[in-house]
């Protein structure tokens, strides 16, 4: 007897160096659009939460609303997004600011139809088929995907590592460089390797301003030096 095989749908997640998908939403801000805010330069940081009153999303937007001044000084417009109302949102967001005396500042998706949800690909029917799992998308301004990042429902975002993520982004962007393991700003940056043997060579001789391990990698301080 031949056994039944039964198809499962499986929503596609868009990849690194895509084009993120665009949307025209509801939000506590009103309705808005993700490309009026990289079509004005903005890098933008979509983040997903599986839903409004439960203790690790609060503890989360806390600190996303603490450090949204310094997301906003890197030009990075922070959306907040989860399948809850427009109203249980802003019960939420005056809840927290009414309990930790932080003021959230940026945009929270109504994602009822979970079209957003849905075209990132934040809902894993593993975990939850009403819920967005702790989702990030880092989106700059050509609105090209640069980065993600997927968490468990029980695992907290470190927020200062999101905050570190979109400077090396843009620090790598900014000098056509690479930026090493635990990199905080201001700490040196990878010279991108030599593509061919002869430039191997002349790497591996030294140059102005390197730190020259070996001719594959190669330092430098973001100080002018070549």
């Amino acid at each position: 007897m031949a056994t039944e095989v039964v198809t499962v749908a499986v929503p596609r997640i868009p990849r690194i160096n895509e084009p993120a998908p665009d949307f025209e939403v509801t939000s506590t801000h009103g309705l808005i659009r993700l490309s009026n805010y990289t079509g004005k330069g903005k890098w933008v940081l979509l983040f997903s939460h599986p839903a409004d009153f439960t203790p690790v999303c609060t503890t989360e937007f806390v600190e996303f609303a603490r450090h949204a001044p310094e997301f906003e000084k890197h030009n990075v417009q922070l959306i907040g997004n989860s399948v809850d109302s427009v109203y249980s949102h802003i019960a939420w967001v005056r809840n927290i600011e009414e309990n930790f005396k932080v003021k959230v500042t940026f945009p929270v998706i109504a994602d009822l139809d979970q079209r957003v949800a849905r075209a990132f690909g934040m809902v894993h029917e593993a975990v939850s088929d009403t819920s967005a799992v702790r989702a990030v998308f880092f989106i700059d301004p050509k609105q090209t995907i640069r980065a993600l990042l997927y968490y468990p429902m029980s695992l907290g975002r470190n927020i200062d590592e999101l905050l570190r993520m979109a400077e090396a982004l843009q620090t790598a962007d900014t000098n056509t460089c690479a930026t090493p393991a635990n990199w905080r700003p201001g700490d040196p940056v990878i010279v991108l390797a030599p593509a061919t043997q002869a430039d191997a060579e002349k790497r591996a001789e030294g140059g102005k301003g390197l730190e020259v391990i070996d001719w594959y990698l190669s330092r430098k301080e973001l100080n002018g030096a070549d």
